[in-house]
C-alpha cells in the first residue's frame, strides 16, 4: 500500500474511512485526536444524547476549533479559531487536548459528564504525570472555556419558527408518512464560524415549479428513485441505502483514517479536524439558509401533485425543503478539504452505520462525494437540481474557509509522511 501524503493545511476534517499502514509500519501511541473524535461519534450515535433542535455539525466544530488551539496555544502551529490562549511550549499538547475536549463535550452533554470524566481520566493516564502533564491540562481548560464563550449566544439554541407553507405549487410541505414539521427552520440564523455570513454563497434560485428543467429533473428522480423501480441498479440501490446515515458522520470517519493512515503528526491531526469540521459547520448553515429561502417540495410532493397519488420513495424524505441537497453540500465541502491536504486521487473504503457489513470503494474523495450526493436521487428524495447546487455551495464554502484557516503550505503534493512526532 502506498504511503498517503502528509496532511499540511493548518484546519481540517469529516465518511466511514477503513485502511490500514502498510505492513510492518512501527507502532505508535494512540492518536488523542482521533481518540476523541470517535468519543464524540459515540456520543452522537446515542439516543436521545444530541438535543433534537441543536445541528451536530455545530458540535463536532466546537469540539474540534478547541482541540486545534489548544494545540496551537502550546506551539503555536496555527492561528487560533475560537480561543487565543498562550502556554509554555514545555506543556504536554496530547493532555491539552484531553482536557480540552473533556471540557468541551461536559459542556455540549451534560448528562453525560460521569462518562467523560473516566473517559479523560483514562486518556490522561497515558501522559506521564508531572510538570508537562499539569501546564497541557491547564492549556486545555483555558482554551475549552474561551472557546465555548466564544459560541454563547452563536443563536443555535434559539426557538426553531413555525413553517407555514403556502401551498403554492413548488412550496414546500411536509411529507408522508409521518408529515414532521421542517427541522432546522433557525439555523441560518446561527452565527458561522468563518463565513461573514449564512447567505454568503446562496445558490442561484432553482428552475421554476413546471419548467422544463425543472421536468427533467422530476422524470429522473420519478423513474430512478422510486421504491420499486424498474430502472434503478442493484448497485444503486445499495448506495442509496449505504449513505443514508448522516452526512457528516461518515466524513468524519474519512478523515480519520486519512490522518491515521498518512502517519500525521499531532499538529496535522488536530488542525485537520479543525478545519473539516469548521467547514462542514458552516457549510450547514449555508444549506439551511438556502432551503429556507427557496423552499422548494420534496419529489414526493411534485411527483404526487403531477397526478402520480400513489408514487413512493425508496427512503424517507427528510424533513425540510429540497433545494439544494446537505449530502451534497457536506459532501463536496468534506472532499475539497481533504483533497487540499491529500491530493484528490487517494484510495478509500468506506462503511456505513447504514448499511453494517458493507464496504464501497472509491479512488478519491471527489467520487465518494459525488456518489453520496447522487445516491439521494436514487433514495428517491432529492433531484439532480439539488445535487448540482449543493456541491457547488460545498465547494464555495470549503475554499473559502480553508483559506483563511489555513497556516502551512497546501499539502497536496507531498509523496509521504513526514514530520511524525510524539504525542506528547
Amino acid at each position: 500500500m502506498r504511503p498517503a501524503p502528509l496532511l499540511t493545511i493548518a484546519l481540517a476534517g469529516a465518511g466511514i474511512a477503513v485502511s490500514s499502514p502498510a505492513a510492518g509500519a512501527q507502532a505508535r501511541p494512540a492518536d488523542p485526536v482521533v481518540t476523541w473524535n470517535r468519543e464524540l461519534l459515540t456520543i452522537l450515535r446515542t439516543p436521545g444524547a444530541q438535543p433534537a433542535t441543536i445541528q451536530p455539525t455545530r458540535n463536532m466544530a466546537l469540539l474540534h476549533a478547541a482541540i486545534g488551539d489548544a494545540v496551537t496555544a502550546i506551539d503555536h502551529s496555527a492561528r487560533p479559531l475560537l480561543a487565543d490562549v498562550r502556554g509554555p511550549r514545555r506543556a504536554s499538547r496530547a493532555a491539552a487536548i484531553d482536557a480540552a475536549a473533556h471540557d468541551v463535550l461536559v459542556a455540549l452533554y451534560p448528562s453525560m459528564s460521569a462518562t467523560l470524566d473516566s473517559f479523560e481520566a483514562a486518556q490522561l493516564a497515558a501522559t506521564p504525570s508531572g510538570a508537562r502533564r499539569d501546564a497541557g491540562i491547564e492549556v486545555g481548560r483555558r482554551v475549552a472555556a474561551r472557546a465555548l464563550a466564544a459560541r454563547a449566544g452563536d443563536g443555535a439554541t434559539a426557538t426553531p419558527p413555525a413553517f407555514v407553507s403556502t401551498n403554492a405549487p413548488g412550496d414546500y410541505r411536509p411529507t408522508p408518512p409521518a408529515f414532521a414539521a421542517p427541522v432546522f427552520t433557525h439555523w441560518a440564523g446561527v452565527r458561522p464560524f468563518v463565513l461573514r455570513s449564512a447567505d454568503q454563497f446562496r445558490p442561484a434560485a432553482p428552475p421554476a415549479a413546471g419548467s422544463a428543467a425543472d421536468a427533467r429533473a422530476l422524470d429522473e428522480v420519478t423513474a430512478l428513485g422510486q421504491q420499486t423501480s424498474a430502472t434503478r441498479s442493484a448497485d444503486e440501490t445499495e448506495a442509496a441505502r449505504f449513505w443514508s446515515a448522516p452526512i457528516q458522520n461518515y466524513w468524519n470517519e474519512i478523515a480519520q483514517s486519512a490522518v491515521l493512515d498518512s502517519r500525521a503528526d499531532l499538529d496535522t491531526s488536530a488542525h485537520t479536524f479543525a478545519a473539516l469540521d469548521v467547514t462542514i459547520a458552516d457549510a450547514t448553515i449555508a444549506l439551511y439558509d438556502a432551503k429556507y429561502a427557496y423552499r422548494v417540495w420534496r419529489p414526493i410532493t411534485a411527483i404526487r401533485a403531477a397526478g402520480d397519488a400513489t408514487w413512493t420513495p425508496l427512503l424517507t424524505t427528510p424533513a425540510d425543503p429540497s433545494y439544494p441537497g446537505a449530502h451534497s453540500v457536506v459532501g463536496a465541502a468534506g472532499a475539497t478539504v481533504l483533497s487540499r491536504a491529500f491530493g484528490d486521487r487517494y484510495a478509500l473504503t468506506v462503511t456505513s452505520e447504514a448499511l453494517p457489513g458493507v464496504q464501497r470503494r472509491f479512488s478519491s474523495f471527489t467520487a465518494a462525494a459525488r456518489e453520496a450526493g447522487l445516491a439521494r436521487m436514487w433514495a428517491g428524495v432529492h433531484t439532480t437540481l439539488d445535487d448540482s447546487s449543493g456541491r457547488r455551495l460545498g465547494q464555495r464554502v470549503a475554499r473559502y474557509v480553508t483559506a483563511r484557516t489555513s497556516a502551512l503550505p497546501d499539502g497536496s503534493s507531498n509523496s509521504g509522511p513526514s514530520g511524525v512526532s510524539r504525542y506528547g
